[in-house]
Order: C-alpha cells, then structure tokens, then sequence
C-alpha cells in the first residue's frame, strides 16, 4: 500500500481522488471538475428553468473553460450565454457560431470598436449579439459607433432592479434611450432587458425583508418597466424580446413569475464555498483544487522564535504538524483532509503556503490537499487546463479561456 492510500486522512470520495492524481496528475496545483456532481446540479437547473416556462441563459465567466461550458450547455440543451469580457466574447463567436450571447454588463465603446474589428467567422453580430446599455449616454456613444461601422447594434438594456449596481432607475432615462432607438432603426435595435437580482437569494438579514418580499419588490420594478414600454414605444415591443433575469442565487424564485423569458445561471453549476446558501441547497460542490504536499516539517516552527514556538503546538493541536504544499494563496477553503489552516503568524504564500493540522491528518509527502474555491469566475483560470473527473478518474483536460 502506497503511502495516502490508507484510509485516515481522506474520505473515500478525496481518497480515491488522492491516488488518481498520484498517479496520473500532474503533481502540481490543479482545479477538479467532478462531471458527476455537475451533471446533478445541471439537472437541478434544468428542472426549475422547465417548471417556470424560461430558456436557460449560461454565464460564461462563472464556467471559463470553452470544453466546460460546451459540455453544460449539451446537457441543458441551451446555446444561449452570457459574457463580460472582450477577448472572451470573440473567442464565443468563434468557438460557438450559433450562440445567442447577450453581455453581461456595459462594455466601453473602444471595447465594442475592438469586437467588431477583431471579430471573423459565421457568427453574426446583427442577430445574435446584444450589447447592454445603462445610460442615454453610453447609448449615444454606441449609436455613433454602429453609423461609423455602417451597422445595427442590438441593444439590451440593464435595468436597476434593487441591485444599485448601475442600470436604468427611472422611466425619464429609459424613455430617452427609447426614442433615441426609435429614431434610429437602421443602426440600433432594441433587444429587451435584464434585471439582475441575485441579492434576493443571498440570504440577506431578515431585517431587510425575506427572500419573498425582496424578490416582489423586484418583480414590481421590473413589470414596471415592462409596462412603460408596450404602453408608450409599441412599435418596439414583440414577443421575440429577450427579458433576462436571476443570477445563481435566485433562479428558483423566478419559477413562480410569468414575466421574464430566461433566466442566467452560472456559478451554481460549479457550487464554490460563497454559494453556500439556502436557495441552493440542492446543488452539491463539483469543483475542487487540489496541490501536492512537498514538505512535511512536524510541529510549527515560526522564524525568529525557534524554541518558543512550542507554544503554538502545545496550545493548538491543530499546530502540532506543518506541511508545505505546492502554491496557495488561493481564494479558496480547505476541504480534505478535514482540521488543515493556514498559519496566519508565519503568512500566506503563493509558492508554498505553510498548512498546519493534528497529526491525526495523517499527509505524507505528494499526498493532495484539496480545497473548495470560493468563487468561480477568477479562481477556475489560475490553474491552466481544468482536469474533468468521474468515478475518480480523470477522463478529459479543458483549456480555460485566456
């Protein structure tokens, strides 16, 4: 029996992962995608967007690995993203040509300029791109931009729906960028909205309104928006209109509204510490960072106090063995083996990040520590290909966006 085969320090779930990438791995950090538990929570997401009656939005940076989200989308059967970022958004077009992508949140115009000027392959932005815009302003920046392009832009418009991250707050603002769509119709098309809600579902103090009460509010600012525009810009409104809305933490709610068309979910595919939330407590965690343990040290052992860091040890049996992992510093918790911490006297480090524990851990060296980040959208891309696993074998690679 290899040394971390035995059974002490891991579950048989991290066990088995532990021997899989001793022998196939890398042998340096890397991030898991468990496909087994993705498949669940896709499934779950799937279940709740056909009960509301809604199309399925996926957002890109929460899921950053072009292989990742092919293979989500295949199974919710959706071609429609979310993006946020420039580089990222030509290489949709081009890796997703049948993609419906509306952004994520309002780019510069220079950054609009480079899309177009940057862009090539079958995707065509006049049908299946809207960009989102927040104010009259940028509106009329874009306007300039598409009759200096000679083309049509489709445009979404964000709306304040309780966030206060931008967006439209008024009917003044929104009637502005209305007419000025409506004024220009060989340059500019009006898409629908989204109203970006997760804060319904983060579990907010009670003080503030329940989860219920918060999502009315939305839902109230929302139709009203809606209503102002069939009422006072008929012409623009029809049935094919994107009305996009949720987040991760609040997709569910939206099965009980008829309102909007699709919801956007990302990060709840991948369920990372920070999506530890009531609303999504069908979900399971399906991404991990694991690293290999290169030194084994014994009790902690500070610099400069030597003798005196028995201290640590002897207070905190949770100090009485030191291990050095490759890299850390991540965004990211420990998972497995249970009682690891970091050590905030000795300091964090992205090299080699000193981990204690009780010795009944039990790591010897090129065992893995394994972690659950908490959050996706950055963390997924500071490892370089994803390793997909099932079974606890590692079956695919996928490159992350760069």
């Amino acid at each position: 029996m290899r040394p971390g085969d035995r059974g002490g320090p891991y579950s048989d779930y991290f066990r088995a992962l532990n021997r899989e990438l001793k022998v196939h791995g890398p042998m340096r950090p890397v991030m898991l995608v468990d496909l087994d538990r993705l498949d669940h929570n896709i499934d779950v997401v799937m279940q709740s967007v056909k009960r509301g009656g809604k199309h399925l939005r996926l957002v890109e940076k929460s899921i950053p690995a072009p292989g990742l989200l092919a293979y989500i989308a295949k199974r919710a059967g959706t071609q429609r993203l979310m993006s946020f970022h420039q580089p990222f958004l030509n290489h949709d077009a081009v890796t997703f040509p049948e993609a419906d992508i509306l952004l994520g949140k309002p780019l510069p115009v220079r950054s609009v300029q480079l899309f177009y000027q940057t862009h090539t392959g079958p995707f065509d932005p006049s049908k299946q791109l809207q960009w989102l815009i927040d104010t009259p302003h940028r509106l009329q920046e874009y306007l300039a931009l598409a009759q200096g392009l000679a083309t049509r832009l489709r445009v979404n418009i964000e709306l304040d729906v309780g966030l206060h991250r931008g967006g439209i707050g008024d009917v003044t603002a929104l009637g502005q960028m209305l007419t000025l769509i409506s004024a220009n119709p060989q340059h500019l098309e009006f898409a629908g909205f989204m109203g970006y809600d997760p804060f319904v579902g983060m579990g907010v103090p009670g003080i503030l309104g329940s989860s219920e009460e918060l999502f009315a509010k939305v839902m109230v600012i929302y139709n009203r928006y809606v209503d102002f525009t069939r009422r006072e810009y008929p012409g623009l409104w029809h049935s094919g209109l994107t009305l996009n809305t949720a987040g991760s933490p609040s997709y569910r709610l939206h099965e009980q509204e008829k309102l909007s068309t699709e919801v956007s979910v990302g990060t709840a595919m991948l369920k990372p510490t920070h999506y530890d939330l009531p609303s999504l407590v069908e979900h399971v965690p399906a991404a991990y960072i694991a690293t290999p343990v290169l030194k084994s040290t014994g009790a902690v052992n500070i610099p400069a106090l030597d003798g005196k860091s028995k201290l640590f040890s002897w207070w905190d049996i949770n100090q009485r063995e030191t291990f050095f992992i490759y890299g850390g510093n991540w965004m990211a918790e420990f998972e497995s083996p249970k009682g690891l911490q970091s050590n905030g006297v000795y300091g964090r480090s992205s090299n080699q990040e000193m981990v204690n524990g009780s010795a009944a851990v039990g790591l010897a060296l090129e065992d893995q520590v394994f972690l659950r980040p908490t959050q996706t959208e950055s963390v997924l891309l500071q490892f370089g290909d994803l390793l997909a696993v099932r079974g606890g074998k590692i079956v695919d690679t996928w490159p992350v966006y760069s």
